[in-house]
């Protein structure tokens, strides 16, 4: 078959909800199959992508459980985003991380490359990666079997995404060189928090909407309540009364975490939106004028899902703590899209499609 007459078929391992399938599908890039360990990111997934959802740890997975997703026609794709959690500056802390179990995943996403042998690979994940041995050894054998790569830190209000998250993003081809496209915005046109979330519904603390069952937030203490009152956007614990202050505010070690109980503004993107976004607590996600934290609905959208996206099924009473984790752990869709985008516009560069 003529290579323009192939079709894109693309596999997601790790998924989760399908942050990154959904911006690859717009992309124009296919996406058959999503995997992932987690079996409660089925329906999100499959509601939400024309894909079938495969829940199971990678490190069983064959060659033969993909096949039926790829055929000989096809341009293969393999995209997908080890868990960050050993990579990631919050877990400097972990000692011996290259022996954990999460650290051989990447060494399993090589494993199926070499097994598939797919014709564009990409891989999303924390910039912390970049530098270690794991991932320096994974380009190599990239290369080895044949593949061109690139990869940088991105910064993701550079392409219109309204948060402050940094990612490493890797991009390999058999058909030649490529790279992420061209930056789309700059710092006088970034996406702000207001840009994204600032038309929302008002809400007290712990108040839930009556028309968006996705637009409701933790309910904040009483201290709590009295510590957002005292903060200002981009501000710290700083601008709090004595009285308010944590013990740990108090000690040497305790100034360096400036941004917790922090308020974000309105005039810039937003922090990385973690799994623990809905706790006021954990960064800086107090909401920019209403005392309280992100709903549920903004965080999603700091993210860049749309607002038609299901993140749960209409019997399912919503659960903070899973859609936290499910949305924090995403790939923001607008950065699925820009991969997808990357690699449709290498595929139109050497003529494959």
């Amino acid at each position: 078959m003529n290579q323009k007459n192939k079709r894109i078929s693309t596999i997601d391992l790790f998924c989760g909800i399908g942050g990154l399938t959904k911006g690859l599908n717009r992309a124009g890039i296919n996406v058959k199959l999503g995997v992932d360990q987690d079996k409660s990111c089925k329906y999100a997934y499959e509601a939400n992508n024309k894909a079938k959802f495969l829940g199971n740890d990678i490190s069983v997975i064959k060659s033969s459980d993909l096949s039926e997703y790829w055929t000989d026609d096809d341009i293969k794709i393999l995209v997908g985003c080890a868990p960050c959690q050993p990579f990631s500056s919050h877990s400097n802390k972990v000692k011996n991380k290259e022996s954990t179990v999460k650290w051989n995943l990447l060494n399993e996403f090589l494993r199926i490359v070499k097994e598939t042998e797919p014709s564009v690979v990409s891989m999303e994940n924390v910039p912390n990666l970049s530098n270690k041995t794991i991932f320096t050894d994974f380009v190599r054998n990239l290369e080895c079997l044949g593949y061109k790569v690139s990869y940088s830190n991105v910064f993701c209000p550079d392409y219109g995404i309204p948060q402050k998250r940094r990612r490493l993003v890797l991009l390999a081809s058999k058909f030649g060189e490529i790279k992420i496209t061209s930056k789309t915005h700059k710092p006088k046109n970034y996406v702000s928090v207001q840009d994204a979330i600032g038309d929302l519904e008002f809400l007290k603390n712990g108040q839930k909407s009556a028309d968006d069952i996705l637009h409701f937030t933790s309910t904040l203490s009483d201290l709590n309540l009295q510590r957002i009152k005292s903060s200002k956007p981009n501000g710290t614990w700083e601008d709090w009364d004595e009285d308010l202050r944590l013990e740990c505010h108090k000690k040497e070690s305790g100034k360096t975490y400036k941004a917790v109980y922090g308020r974000m503004s309105w005039h810039e993107p937003s922090p990385t939106i973690t799994t623990q976004f809905y706790n006021y607590g954990t960064g800086r996600f107090g909401h920019p004028e209403q005392h309280r934290a992100l709903s549920i609905r903004e965080a999603s959208i700091l993210q860049t899902f749309p607002k038609t996206y299901k993140f749960i099924d209409k019997k399912s009473e919503p659960s903070i703590k899973r859609l936290g984790t499910h949305i924090g752990n995403a790939v923001p869709v607008r950065l699925g899209f820009i991969i997808g985008k990357s690699i449709k516009n290498h595929l139109k560069k050497y003529d494959v499609i």
